[in-house]
C-alpha cells in the first residue's frame, strides 16, 4: 500500500475522530444551560457549533504540542509512521464511542493521547514518545485542572450568592440566564481553541511522517479549516447522552451555579490553551460542576455518578493505549494488517451506533426530547415536590395527633 494512500486513510479517520470529539464534548459547554432552561437544546448546540468553529482558528499552541512534542518526529528520519498514527486513532475513536454509548463524560483528549502513545511504543519503541511532554503537558494538567476548576466553581458559586444576596430557592429567577448563556458560549469557544487543535496536530504529524511536510511544521491552513468544520459539525449533532449525565446526573444545578461553573471552565481551558497544555475540557467541566454543586448551600453531589466519571478519567489513557497498541501489532503485518484494522474498526463503530439506536428506542422518548423537557418541566416538578412535602407534613401531623389522642385515652383509662 502506498504511503500516500495510508496518509489519506489516516486523515479521513482523524477527521472522523474530530467529529466524534464534537458530539462527545458538546456537554462540556451546554449541559448546564440546557438543564436549567437557559437555552433550548438545539439552540444550545448550534451556538456551541459556531463557537467551536471560531475557536479552532484562534491558536495552534496545542496542535504544536502534539505534532512536534508528544510524539517524536525522529532525528534525521521519521520514527513514527502514518500506519502507527492510524492505529492510535482507532484506539481513540473506539474508546470515544464506547464512553459516549454509556453516557460517561470521559476525555476525548486522553483517548487520543493514549491511542497515539500505545501505537508509537509498539511500532517505534519507547523512544518515540517524549515522556517529559506527556507528563508535563498532559498528565499533570489532567490531575490539577479538575481540582483547580472545582475550587474555582465552588468559590464562584459562593460569591454569586453572596453578592446578589438571593435565597437559594429563588436564584433561578435572577438575571443569571443571560450570564449563563455568555459563559457557556465562552466554554464552547475555549473548547474550539483546545480540542480542535488536537486533530490538527495529528494530521500535521501524519503529513510530516508521510514526507508531505518538513519536520517542525505548523498545521497548514486547509488542516485548520477542515478540523474546525468537523468539530463544529459533530458539536451540532448533539451528544445527548453525556449532556444528560453532566446536566442532571451530577447535581441539581441552578442557573447561578451554571453561570459559576461555566465561567470557571472557560477561564481554565483558555488559560491552558494559551500555555499549550492539552488538557481535557471534559474533566475541567465536570470538576467545575461538582464544585458549583458543593458551593450552593444545601447542594448535593451524586457521588456514585461522580465516582464512575473519575474512574473513566483514570482508565481512558491506558485503555485507549491498549487498543492502539493492539491495532499497531496487527498493522505491522503489512497491507493485510492495515486492512484488518480498518475492517474491524469500522465493524466496531457500526456495532456501537446500532447499539445506541436500540438503547434509544427502548426508552419512552429519545434522550434529546428528555433533555429538552427537563427545562420545561422544572417549575412543574418544583410545584409537585412542594405538594408532596405539604402532604407529608399533613400526614405527620395527623399521625402525631392520633398518637396524642391514644396517649390521653390511655391515661384516662388508667385513672378510671
Amino acid at each position: 500500500m502506498a504511503v500516500t494512500t495510508i496518509v489519506v486513510l489516516v486523515i479521513v479517520l482523524a477527521i472522523f475522530f474530530d467529529f466524534t470529539n464534537g458530539f462527545h464534548d458538546t456537554a462540556n459547554a451546554m449541559a448546564t444551560p440546557i438543564a436549567t432552561g437557559a437555552l433550548r437544546p438545539r439552540t444550545a448546540v448550534a451556538i456551541a457549533a459556531v463557537l467551536n468553529l471560531v475557536g479552532a482558528f484562534l491558536s495552534t499552541a496545542v496542535a504544536t504540542t502534539i505534532s512536534g512534542g508528544l510524539i517524536r518526529e525522529g532525528d534525521g528520519g521519521v520514527a513514527v509512521t502514518p500506519s502507527m498514527i492510524f492505529a492510535g486513532l482507532i484506539g481513540a475513536v473506539i474508546w470515544n464511542l464506547v464512553t459516549w454509548l454509556r453516557g460517561f463524560p470521559s476525555s476525548s483528549s486522553h483517548a487520543l493521547f493514549g491511542g497515539l502513545v500505545g501505537a508509537a511504543i509498539v511500532g517505534a519503541g519507547f523512544g518515540a514518545v517524549d515522556f517529559g511532554v506527556l507528563l508535563g503537558k498532559v498528565v499533570i494538567p489532567a490531575v490539577l485542572a479538575p481540582l483547580v476548576a472545582g475550587v474555582a466553581g465552588f468559590v464562584a458559586t459562593r460569591l454569586a450568592y453572596r453578592i446578589t444576596r438571593l435565597p437559594v430557592d429563588k436564584s433561578h429567577r435572577a438575571g443569571f440566564r443571560v450570564g449563563q448563556i455568555f459563559t457557556s458560549s465562552m466554554v464552547a469557544l475555549a473548547h474550539g481553541t483546545n480540542d480542535a487543535q488536537k486533530t490538527m496536530g495529528v494530521i500535521t504529524l501524519t503529513l510530516i511522517a508521510g514526507g508531505a511536510l518538513p519536520t517542525g511544521s505548523t498545521p497548514p491552513l486547509w488542516v485548520v479549516i477542515v478540523c474546525a468544520v468537523a468539530i463544529a459539525a459533530g458539536t451540532y449533532s448533539g451528544g445527548w447522552r453525556i449532556i444528560q449525565t453532566l446536566g442532571t446526573g451530577l447535581t441539581d444545578i441552578k442557573r447561578t451555579q451554571g453561570f459559576a461553573a461555566e465561567a470557571s471552565t472557560a477561564a481554565t481551558v483558555l488559560a491552558s490553551s494559551h500555555l499549550g497544555f492539552a488538557l481535557s475540557t471534559t474533566q475541567v467541566a465536570s470538576g467545575s460542576i461538582m464544585g458549583a454543586g458543593l458551593g450552593r448551600r444545601g447542594g448535593r453531589i451524586q457521588w456514585g455518578t461522580a465516582g464512575r466519571i473519575v474512574v473513566a478519567w483514570f482508565i481512558t489513557l491506558p485503555a485507549s493505549a491498549a487498543v492502539g497498541a493492539l491495532a499497531e501489532l496487527v498493522g505491522r503485518v503489512g497491507v493485510a494488517g492495515i486492512v484488518i484494522d480498518a475492517v474491524v474498526g469500522l465493524a466496531v463503530i457500526v456495532a456501537i451506533f446500532v447499539a445506541s439506536r436500540r438503547r434509544s428506542a427502548s426508552t419512552p422518548r429519545s434522550l434529546e426530547v428528555d433533555v429538552a423537557l427537563n427545562s420545561v418541566m422544572t417549575r412543574k416538578e418544583r410545584r409537585a415536590a412542594a405538594r408532596r412535602r405539604d402532604d407529608e407534613v399533613l400526614e405527620a401531623r395527623r399521625r402525631l395527633s392520633d398518637e396524642s389522642s391514644l396517649f390521653e385515652f390511655g391515661q384516662e383509662a388508667s385513672r378510671g
